[in-house]
């Protein structure tokens, strides 16, 4: 790890919104959080590649979805409590709305769908999805509760035609 970062990722980033935005709040319309994600994602591709991009998009959303778990969700005993901690912080926090398809804790494989996905729903069709972020997330949800790495995989995305974002999730051996 590069030590001599200038932007480490602390939690303390996020700022005292209290203290910062006293009239405006926490909220922030959602273009404004897709015309910066979509104009660096532009950015990015242009610098480095789309390949590139997609795993710093994906290690960007594991971060998050590690610190995610570490400071919202905190604990959970049990994969029924983290399912439903994860599940009330996206809806609360207007991130989307989760639903668990499939679960096999035994052998490490899930499908979760996000419907009213914050990255992509009511986005055009472009024939391919859009929440590589999303992927890293949700694989930084499961890392964070587990202990274990696991691998993430958008299968359906609102970009695709589909009106709900599907993730399978398979745990790495």
């Amino acid at each position: 790890m590069n030590n001599n970062i200038k932007y480490h990722f602390s939690w303390d980033l996020l700022g005292d919104l209290t203290t910062g935005r006293p009239n405006l709040g926490p909220l922030v319309r959602l273009e404004v959080y897709r015309l910066m994600m979509f104009t660096l994602r532009d950015t990015l591709e242009r610098e480095v590649g789309t390949e590139a991009s997609d795993r710093i998009f994906y290690r960007a959303g594991n971060l998050a979805g590690q610190e995610f778990f570490r400071h919202v969700i905190k604990d959970a005993p049990n994969l029924s409590v983290f399912v439903n901690a994860v599940k009330e912080a996206l809806k609360t926090m207007n991130i989307g709305i989760l639903r668990v398809e499939k679960a096999d804790p035994e052998k490490g494989a899930f499908i979760f769908t996000v419907s009213e996905d914050v990255d992509c729903s009511g986005l055009p069709e472009l024939g391919f999805g859009v929440c590589t972020y999303d992927e890293g997330f949700i694989a930084g949800l499961m890392e964070g509760f587990t202990g274990k790495k696991f691998r993430v995989k958008e299968v359906d995305c609102w970009c695709t035609g589909d009106r709900t974002c599907r993730f399978t999730i398979d745990l790495i051996e």
